[in-house]
């Protein structure tokens, strides 16, 4: 088997449009599975909106219905997240890779002239997604250089749609295999 040691990191997932994942062999292999892009959003303790892009997310068990997604250990946001009773996970639309791009990047105020409405506990809610997942927050585990944040979905709408993905860096459009 062929390994490559790497010491270090960064923060993973879907960046501004075009962002290529740094010279990291590993962060570059991993980005070899290709993942849906979701807004991860929610109102702090101090009722503080926070909100970012993620790539880390997944359905953990249907009984009770439990998600996770992983959001940086130094992410300035986090100690929002920590604080919330709730989180939202938007899946986004492949329309929507801007709006995958401005929870991406640093900003006073990401929410500037994006619509939400108020979802459990004030949880910022954004619209045109292909699915939604209110969630209680019900666990953090620490795992490196990322806390893996596990909430109990609470109410859900999955409308459908042509999803977002990211593979290799880059968004891409989904599309039917030719021979299913």
């Amino acid at each position: 088997m062929t390994g490559v040691a790497v010491v270090g990191g960064g923060q993973g997932g879907p960046g501004p449009a075009g962002a290529r994942p740094p010279g990291n062999p590993l962060r570059r292999a991993f980005g070899q599975y290709a993942t849906g892009v979701t807004v991860v959003t929610a109102r702090g303790a101090d009722g503080h909106r926070v909100a970012m892009t993620a790539n880390s997310f997944t359905s953990v068990s249907l009984d009770p219905p439990l998600v996770l997604w992983c959001p940086g250990a130094n992410a300035p946001s986090l100690p929002h997240f920590r604080s919330a009773t709730h989180f939202a996970v938007h899946v986004l639309a492949a329309d929507q890779h801007q709006l995958s791009s401005r929870f991406a990047t640093p900003a006073e105020d990401k929410f500037a002239d994006t619509p939400t409405t108020d979802g459990i506990a004030g949880t910022p809610l954004l619209e045109g997604v292909v699915a939604r997942f209110q969630c209680r927050t019900v666990q953090f585990v620490d795992a490196g250089d990322h806390v893996v944040m596990i909430g109990e979905v609470e109410h859900y709408e999955a409308p459908g749609g042509e999803p977002l993905v990211f593979h290799s860096g880059r968004y891409h459009l989904a599309t039917k295999h030719p021979d299913v």
